[in-house]
């Protein structure tokens, strides 16, 4: 299966039309779009960054609500939880596309 840089960015455009925006797939979106003449290996850097934000918003109001912080609603902690998972899940399957392209780059006869 062939994926081109382009294509999945025109995808992902056409995607961010019909999401409503928050601060997940806002952030990330912006990120990828502004982002058309920078390397790979910054815009990675980035994506993972904003992972590790994330996961770490939700630790916070975990702790913010086991402490008993009246600031902190139980729907808004389950919320921050989710956008975690779902960008740690949707890393791990970049990560896994990334090897299988080395891995069939690799295997190709020279």
């Amino acid at each position: 299966m062939q994926i081109g840089a382009n294509s999945l960015l025109q995808e992902m455009q056409t995607l961010s039309g019909e999401i409503k925006p928050n601060g997940l797939t806002s952030g990330i979106t912006q990120q990828v779009a502004n982002t058309s003449g920078s390397d790979f290996g910054q815009l990675l850097s980035q994506a993972v960054g904003s992972v590790n934000s994330l996961q770490a918003n939700s630790s916070s109001m975990q702790t913010r609500l086991d402490m008993g912080d009246t600031r902190v609603t139980l729907s808004d902690t389950v919320i921050a939880r989710e956008k975690a998972s779902v960008a740690f899940e949707a890393t791990v399957q970049v990560r896994n596309k990334l090897v299988e392209a080395y891995k069939e780059i690799m295997s190709m006869p020279v």
